[in-house]
């Protein structure tokens, strides 16, 4: 096995640029495999952390005929008794707090634009969401004032300042038109999209009286801690209220199914660049092979007229050919490594095509995007590069062992 490994190292070293050449190749398609691998976990970790500290928190407690029909935010399906449902909650290791979300189109100058308005209690929300901590201008919300707070591309959309007065159009919870006027008291700019460009925030206590919910919520949003397994969280919580008929509980993962089938096609983005690399090797490596080959016919005729066996001949291309893959490889983890901490550190930045909503790529990112560590692709991406590398260059070594051996002596 020695003498094998000491051959194909020797015709390795023989042609350098052709090894040289064939190992940048395979490198490069390596390194850009790593990089995207990474860029594409970075976003999509984000993006997760993004849903769970500003839009859904963990999970929710919410009516299914509320839920049937989230995308309209039906006030008529709320939770009538929401105190009676925190009480049953309590000692499951949970965080919780009230939320009435509704639709409305909000009025400034000679604009309007429908939004999501939400109905916090400043109190107990900053225990689940980070809003608080995404003022770009003015103050959080107070209990019982008629302000609100809005997402920062839509303040810009409207030409809305802190201080100034809108009107919010709606409906109450039987049906009646409603009006709300109140003072703009600040502007958010969440690392989350959906918050930046079409939500406004009005205290719990505003929503209940305008909207006639009588302390019924539309949902109940719950925090725990990020290591639990959601789904088997969620199943416990949903045993907890099995005596409250017609509720149900989401976990994030069910409120962000769009988000999550984004975030899977994209991660397929991945897939298609190793599929290249598969290419990259095939091409690269079999050519470089195949001429191998054929300049060492006559090399190969002698060493079987001499009694080496045509399986230890293959053996012997098949480790040159590892030789060049292992190289390019190596090299393209090296760059894939540079390349990775780069954007892990300081990522690429996007706000000015992000600004406003104008580029909307389905990743819960807003900005910045940094990629993340993904040991799995680096172990993946060696252990495929050198075994491609080897796989490729089984059939051109096996066309020479084909020859006869006088044929091959006489090769010219």
């Amino acid at each position: 096995m020695s003498f094998l490994l000491t051959l194909a190292w020797k015709n390795l070293s023989r042609y350098k640029r052709r090894t040289l050449i064939t190992a940048c190749a395979l490198a490069f398609g390596i390194a850009m495999f790593l990089w995207m691998d990474g860029w594409l976990q970075g976003a999509a970790r984000e993006s997760e952390r993004n849903i769970i500290w500003y839009e859904s928190g963990s999970a929710k407690v919410m009516t299914t005929d509320y839920l049937e029909d989230i995308k309209s935010m039906p006030l008529k399906h709320a939770i009538q008794d929401p105190a009676a449902v925190e009480k049953a909650l309590e000692g499951a290791g949970v965080t919780t707090t009230r939320r009435t979300v509704f639709a409305g189109e909000i009025f400034y100058g000679e604009g309007s634009m429908y939004v999501k308005v939400i109905g916090i209690d400043p109190q107990t929300d900053e225990t689940i969401y980070r809003l608080s901590d995404t003022l770009a201008q003015g103050r959080y919300l107070e209990t019982g004032e008629s302000g609100v707070v809005l997402g920062e591309w839509l303040a810009q959309d409207l030409g809305i300042t802190v201080g100034e007065e809108i009107t919010i159009r709606t409906r109450t919870r039987y049906g009646a038109f409603q009006t709300l006027d109140l003072v703009v008291v600040g502007v958010l700019n969440s690392p989350n999209p959906v918050i930046n460009k079409g939500t406004a925030y009005v205290p719990l206590s505003l929503a209940d009286e305008a909207l006639e919910m009588e302390g019924a919520v539309t949902e109940i949003t719950l925090f725990f801690p990020e290591w639990q397994d959601p789904e088997a969280k969620v199943e416990s919580l949903r045993e907890r209220l099995s005596g409250f008929p017609g509720l149900t509980v989401e976990s994030w993962k069910d409120l962000a199914r769009d988000f999550l089938m984004i975030a899977q096609m994209k991660s397929a983005g991945s897939s298609i660049i190793l599929f290249l690399v598969f290419i990259i090797a095939a091409v690269g490596i079999s050519n470089t092979m195949l001429m191998a080959v054929y300049e060492r016919v006559r090399e190969i005729g002698m060493m079987r007229a001499m009694g080496m066996k045509d399986g230890a001949i293959r053996v012997a291309f098949l480790f040159e050919a590892g030789g060049i893959g292992l190289i390019g490889t190596l090299a393209g983890i090296v760059i894939g490594l540079v390349l990775n901490w780069y954007m892990v550190n300081y990522g690429i930045d996007f706000t000015n095509l992000m600004g406003q909503g104008q580029m909307d790529i389905g990743y819960r990112v807003t900005g910045v995007f940094r990629s993340a560590w993904h040991p799995q692709a680096f172990v993946g991406g060696f252990i495929i590069g050198v075994v491609a590398a080897m796989v490729f260059s089984f059939i051109p070594s096996s066309r020479a062992l084909k020859m006869q051996i006088t044929e091959a002596l006489r090769y010219e």
